[in-house]
């Protein structure tokens, strides 16, 4: 049996884990957050994929999960799923990766396969990883151990796409990586596509999310012209995708979140930037747009009180849904977030409701849900729909609302002022 450790256990290493696991991999997990590791191996769970009996079935068929790096001295094949946040001066922050690069060269063995999955800019695999790797262990990468990148795909909540059917990009420092890398994601994902090398895996990644990104902020800007206009955009938007070919479907929305479309487009035309010397036009026009819709909707929030002659200062606006997709409790950078900060700075007394969220921050500011989902809707000034869960009856919220203000295009009625 081949041993397998996942560094960082979270909503893409624990997916890896229990497909690994379920193809007869013998796996530990490994998390410098000891507070994971210990309700890991308690059969507690927190990410949306992953149920508790779900942990507890993987514990049971010999997973567990640890904070020591001396399990990777076992390992076979060690695949680096650790966050890629931005730094704050809005470029990349590769601290986790290098990190977990550092505990595995302390601990490299001969013949170890190593993968890094963690989005990043095209280069990181071979200029940022190996020579940690090759410098602390002393053995070299396509001699001694082989090394590649596969980008992940994991898409919380999805119903029909997992890791055993989505197609699984790999690309290795050398071909023989590459090969092994493809024979170890084969025996638990239907289709592996190999790259030509890691440049072009960490690329494909980039251009993937970088699509969506740009595509979103196209429908973000018609959002805000088809409203002067008195253009109904969802409409245009639902005639358009009957066409059968040429076109795909984007919505607009109050922003964008999740770690894919706020943060991977911005690696690459920071790459792009720090290399080249040129701009990435497309990329920070699109993070221009869609970095302002927060606060173009607490506008037109502030536009639909003052006409019933009612300021958003002292008015009562409740959020619906502030994770930042539906049916799942994932808050990474969700623009509900800024949303609620710029009512809060204009004096709105804010409160939220979440199927998912029990208490939600907003700096220092700790709003706890409403207890009564019906009262709160009928009392509140405006009710303001920024996720729609699927628990929600859209259409009888808005019936039972003074106001309703739609960022999803999901109600009907006279009383809907709609994005």
């Amino acid at each position: 049996m081949s041993m397998l450790v996942v560094v960082g256990l979270g909503y893409v290493g624990l997916p890896l884990v229990q497909a690994a696991v379920r193809a007869g991999y013998e796996v530990v997990g490994l998390d410098v957050n000891e507070r994971v590791v210990a309700d890991l191996n308690a059969g507690l769970s927190h990410v949306d994929d992953l149920s508790d009996d779900a942990i507890a079935e993987l514990l049971a068929d010999g997973f567990r999960a640890s904070a020591d790096e001396a399990v990777i001295q076992t390992a076979d094949v060690v695949v680096v799923c650790v966050p890629t946040p931005l730094s704050p001066d809005g470029g990349p922050d590769l601290g986790a990766v290098t990190g977990a690069t550092h505990a595995i060269a302390r601990n490299l063995r001969t013949g170890t396969l190593v993968v890094l999955e963690s989005t990043t800019y095209p280069g990181t695999t071979e200029e940022v990883v190996q020579p940690i790797l090759e410098s602390v262990s002393g053995l070299r990468a396509g001699t001694d151990f082989h090394l590649a990148f596969s980008p992940e795909r994991i898409d919380p909540g999805n119903p029909v796409y997992g890791m055993h059917n989505t197609p699984k990009v790999v690309g290795g420092s050398t071909a023989e990586a590459s090969t092994l890398a493809a024979d170890f994601y084969g025996k638990f994902v239907e289709t592996v596509v190999v790259a030509k090398g890691t440049r072009e895996a960490e690329a494909a990644k980039l251009l993937e999310n970088t699509y969506r990104h740009i595509n979103i902020a196209l429908v973000n800007e018609m959002a805000r012209f088809c409203h002067e206009l008195g253009i109904d955009l969802w409409d245009v938007i639902g005639l358009a995708k009957t066409k059968p070919f040429g076109f795909q479907a984007f919505y607009p929305g109050p922003g964008v979140g999740g770690h894919c479309i706020p943060i991977d487009p911005n690696y690459l035309s920071h790459n792009v930037r720090s290399r080249l010397g040129y701009p990435f036009r497309f990329v920070e026009l699109a993070q221009e747009i869609n970095a302002t819709m927060p606060a173009y909707v607490a506008r037109r929030i502030q536009d639909v009180l003052n006409e019933d002659s009612k300021s958003l200062r002292g008015s009562t606006v409740l959020l619906l849904g502030v994770t930042y997709k539906p049916d799942i409790a994932d808050q990474r950078e969700s623009p509900a977030r800024p949303l609620g900060e710029a009512l809060l700075a204009q004096g709105a007394h804010l409160a939220f409701h979440d199927p998912a969220v029990e208490e939600w921050r907003l700096g220092s500011t700790s709003l706890p849900r409403v207890a009564d989902l019906d009262r709160a809707v009928a009392d509140a000034d405006l009710v303001v729909l920024v996720q729609n869960h699927r628990s929600y009856d859209v259409d009888a919220l808005a019936q039972a609302s003074k106001r309703f203000f739609d960022t999803r295009g999901a109600a009907t009625g006279h009383k809907v002022h709609r994005l």
